[in-house]
């Protein structure tokens, strides 16, 4: 089990911390696993004041609240019901964090198999897109707007937190690989503006 070395770590940066842990960099985490996981990283700090074998969910509710309003951070997206998921924001706090923790074990589970080979395939349909192919060659400026949104696979339906969403997983899965860390930052430029030829 895995507790905090740093005790100056806040409640909505511990539950970031815990998001992330259960592979919230990529997909919706439900809020009742981040309770437990939080717990596992700060026992008895989520817990019932006189039942301190429970985990008070409307506390953990709260502070991820709080880790989703801008003045903490920004760290997370989401809802109870819909679950959690990092930001950009949240991301670059968890790496930067991490090192706060005491287990030299700390860390996801692996990918299984079939987590490995679809992040591999997505990595290769990103690399075999059009919008890929004129960056390589020294064209990102060509790159219209409908080739950085198939990048994405978003397109004009796509809107609000759905396209957010969709553009936030791939920059979490793929933000630092040397090929299409900068190609995501310019694709996700081009798409805020609007532009494209």
């Amino acid at each position: 089990m895995t507790t905090l070395k740093a005790k100056s770590l806040s409640n909505h940066e511990i539950v970031t911390l815990a998001v992330y842990l259960l592979g919230g960099d990529t997909m919706r985490i439900d809020h009742e696993d981040v309770a437990v996981k939080a717990n596992e990283l700060a026992p008895g700090r989520f817990t019932w004041r006189k039942y301190k074998n429970q985990i008070n969910i409307k506390n953990i509710s709260a502070f991820l609240w709080d880790a989703r309003k801008p003045k903490n951070g920004g760290y997370l997206i989401g809802t109870d019901v819909d679950g959690w998921m990092l930001t950009e924001q949240g991301l670059k706090f968890v790496k930067a964090n991490l090192g706060g923790l005491k287990s030299s074990t700390l860390g996801r589970n692996p990918l299984n198999p079939k987590e490995r080979s679809l992040l591999r395939r997505e990595r290769e349909r990103l690399l075999a897109t059009d919008a890929f192919a004129k960056f390589a060659s020294n064209q990102g400026d060509a790159i219209s707007l409908r080739e950085a949104e198939s990048f994405f696979r978003v397109d004009a339906y796509v809107t609000g937190d759905a396209r957010a969403e969709k553009i936030l997983r791939t920059k979490n899965r793929f933000a630092d690989d040397a090929e299409l860390g900068s190609l995501i930052k310019l694709l996700e430029s081009k798409l805020s503006k609007g532009v494209g030829t």
